[in-house]
């Protein structure tokens, strides 16, 4: 148990830890920043300036709205989020100019411009964006002569976003790459914990190896994110067309990917169980364990370095021939580790781009140490 002496240190050691965190969350944010804020001066200018518009205000807010609102999948968001900001504003400039604005207004203005959003088919997000801007609009009676600008002013802002979107996108197309090397460190990184549990028996770790497993769907999540817009800023800007082939091949790398972590979860979970019950799981099995650890670190290693992973496909295949061999001595939930092995290599050998029949053929059927037992196998174990 840590000691009191120990407390400053361990304080000094998450605070240098949270003040890198915040450091990288603002690094990595610089670039969204930047655009927000250049979007919102550009939709300015060009309502005040090009379109003589006295006090353009949905102009920038629905630049920044359109851009914050749309990170992740900007291209097709920066669309939605534009259609739900004009929606809303058209209809509270139509209303409010009719009827005027009131209590009444603002209950029947809210939920028909709510309504006419859903019947685009917009979001639940967009839908309440709309509804936002049509009680901001009801609320703030336009001056004179200026009924209508306000939804031209958000045309504007919109289109200022879908144009950064698709030109200058603040997620670099480098770093879809960088997550899946991230997703494969941190599938390694499971892989040598759970390793550790079943040498050393410790079912604390266990839990948290498991917890770790479950978390790292939140990293595919974002993996596929990235993915998503990488393809559809190269598809939309002429400026990196070229880039297709590299963005279409880091999504193709969500499939595999998400088959892995499923069964890197699996196998988690009963190596758990059997240090739990004290199962007997083979010294080599727990050796696949760390070469397939360090199979993912030969991936994560060449996609960082922005190659094909191909090199790791000898390490793959040689992992698939040793997994076959079954140990009697093995219970059910060495079987089973043994079994989501021999799977994980497939979806990485898949990964590396090797065919999927031809990844399972490069995993042998499984030997039959029992005599008498002549079970004919397909697909790995």
């Amino acid at each position: 148990m840590p000691s009191a002496s120990d407390l400053p240190a361990r304080v000094a050691a998450r605070s240098r830890t949270e003040a890198r965190t915040r450091t990288d969350r603002l690094s990595g944010r610089l670039v969204f920043i930047l655009q927000c804020g250049v979007g919102a001066a550009l939709a300015w200018w060009l309502a005040k300036d090009v379109f003589d518009h006295p006090l353009p205000f949905f102009a920038p807010v629905t630049a920044i709205i359109s851009l914050g609102l749309s990170y992740g999948q900007r291209v097709r968001r920066a669309v939605e989020v534009m259609v739900g900001v004009a929606i809303g504003v058209l209809i509270g400039d139509v209303f409010a100019h009719l009827f005027g604005s009131g209590i009444l207004q603002l209950l029947v203005v809210i939920m028909l411009a709510m309504t006419i959003a859903s019947l685009f088919g917009a979001g639940l997000l967009i839908t309440i964006q709309a509804g936002v801007q049509a009680a901001i609009i009801t609320t703030l009676v336009a001056a004179p002569g200026q009924a209508f600008t306000r939804w031209l002013d958000a045309v504007i802002g919109g289109g200022v976003a879908l144009v950064i979107s698709a030109l200058a996108p603040a997620t670099g197309l480098h770093r879809p790459r960088q997550q899946a090397a991230r997703v494969v460190e941190e599938i390694s990184a499971i892989l040598t914990e759970t390793a550790q549990v079943l040498r050393t028996g410790d079912t604390a770790l266990a839990a948290r190896t498991l917890e770790r497993a479950r978390a790292s769907e939140s990293m595919l999540d974002e993996l596929q994110s990235l993915a998503s817009e990488g393809v559809a800023v190269v598809r939309l800007s002429p400026f990196r067309r070229r880039h297709l082939p590299g963005a279409q091949a880091i999504s193709d790398l969500l499939e595999p990917l998400d088959r892995s972590i499923r069964n890197l979860r699996v196998l988690v979970r009963r190596a758990a169980v059997g240090t739990r019950r004290h199962e007997v799981v083979p010294t080599a099995y727990v050796a696949l364990l760390d070469d397939l650890a360090r199979s993912c670190d030969d991936i994560a290693r060449q996609l960082h370095e922005r190659h094909e992973p191909i090199p790791a496909r000898a390490g793959l295949r040689r992992l698939g021939e040793r997994s076959a061999a079954i140990d009697p001595a093995s219970g059910l939930s060495g079987e089973v580790i043994r079994a989501q092995v021999r799977s994980m290599v497939v979806d990485l050998l898949v990964l590396t781009g090797v065919p999927s029949d031809e990844a399972v053929g490069n995993v042998p059927v499984s030997d039959r140490l029992s005599e008498g037992d002549d079970e004919d196998e397909s697909t790995p174990t």
